[in-house]
């Protein structure tokens, strides 16, 4: 295999250490980069175009599902692997909806790292056992919270952006100057992701994106 090329996104920095020591003793990979947001993560992603980007989710200014999003939407040649502490069905089934190649629970990345790495720098995919079974749960349930998801996916990818940023606690003058957007446009936004969710005001905004693991 030719070498492989990794980029790192955790908002802490130990964990990406942790991480990089592990994947730089296999002979041939390198990690190129390491990024501690969500934002910084997909810009290093669609500039380097690595071998695998491992992303963690709850990163701030934009979470690691929708990173992955953005990602694969503008460069599907990038297989996403997300490393998080959460195994809630939720997480599992946005991030695949989201369209990450693998998933791992960071218990156990040590153990199974290195494979899911091999596995998605070679055009396969790679869950862990307690992720797979969650999906197949999920599957059998006949996606029981399918309208959940629905009305998230009624968002535009800019939509999500505003959400995450509303829900972080930030003003409209600082998500107009993150997103390079004028505070007209940003209140438009906020008035549409209301609607579309059928939310009362800001408070409601933090307590959907709470519940949907969007932020911490």
């Amino acid at each position: 295999m030719a070498e492989v090329t990794i980029l790192l996104a955790d908002d802490h920095a130990l964990m990406r250490q942790g991480l990089r020591k592990i994947l730089e003793d296999c002979r041939g990979w390198k990690v190129v980069a390491e990024a501690a947001n969500g934002r910084d993560a997909v810009a290093l992603a669609l500039e380097l175009c690595p071998s695998v980007a491992v992303f963690d989710i709850a990163m701030p200014q934009l979470n690691g599902i929708e990173a992955a999003r953005q990602v694969v939407r503008r460069n599907p040649n990038v297989p996403v692997l997300i490393v998080s502490m959460h195994g809630d069905q939720a997480y599992i089934t946005q991030s695949v909806a989201a369209g990450v190649r693998g998933y791992l629970l960071k218990e156990s990345a040590g153990a199974e790292l290195i494979e899911a790495v091999r596995a998605l720098a070679s055009g396969r995919t790679f869950f862990s056992r307690p992720v797979a079974e969650l999906m197949l749960d999920d599957y059998m349930r006949g996606l029981t919270k399918r309208g959940i998801f629905d009305r998230y996916d009624a968002l535009s990818e800019r939509e999500r952006e505003v959400l995450q940023l509303v829900a972080e606690g930030r003003s409209t003058k600082d998500i107009a100057e993150l997103l390079f957007i004028s505070p007209a446009t940003v209140e438009t936004h906020r008035t549409r992701i209301l609607q579309k969710l059928d939310l009362k005001n800001t408070a409601g905004v933090v307590l959907y994106a709470a519940r949907r693991g969007l932020v911490s």
